[in-house]
């Protein structure tokens, strides 16, 4: 992959996974650290645009917005996961980025949960 994998994680990604990530090697920072926690939706989906950097959230209402915005960026994923313990969230989006990272590069949606990866090309239609 040529171009690097920089992600942005929502607030409801705990920092200890943000912290694992970060121990393998990946750019990802926490929405926190661009803007206030209570930072709007559309905000948060903005600051991703314009930073390049692939959105990670629990939260169902950014595949929302994403097709409302009509945008080919950011990518997103999606967790869907029953077991949000830090280290399986981290394995999870590890597996995600290793083996989709260059689909996620020219903007795609992605949903996992524990037994399947579900990829859509963006903008969503």
């Amino acid at each position: 992959m040529s171009e690097a994998i920089r992600l942005l994680a929502d607030m409801n990604i705990s920092p200890l996974t943000v912290a694992l990530l970060q121990q393998q090697g990946w750019d990802v920072i926490r929405v926190s650290d661009r803007l206030p926690v209570n930072a709007p939706d559309w905000e948060v989906l903005r600051l991703a645009r314009e930073e390049g950097r692939i959105l990670i959230t629990h939260d169902l209402d950014f595949s929302s917005l994403l097709a409302i915005s009509g945008w080919p960026k950011p990518s997103l994923i999606t967790l869907r996961l029953y077991n949000v313990d830090p280290n399986t969230v981290a394995r999870h989006i590890d597996r995600v980025l290793r083996r989709f990272g260059q689909r996620l590069l020219e903007g795609y949606a992605v949903s996992v949960d524990e037994q399947s990866v579900r990829l859509r090309p963006l903008p969503i239609s």
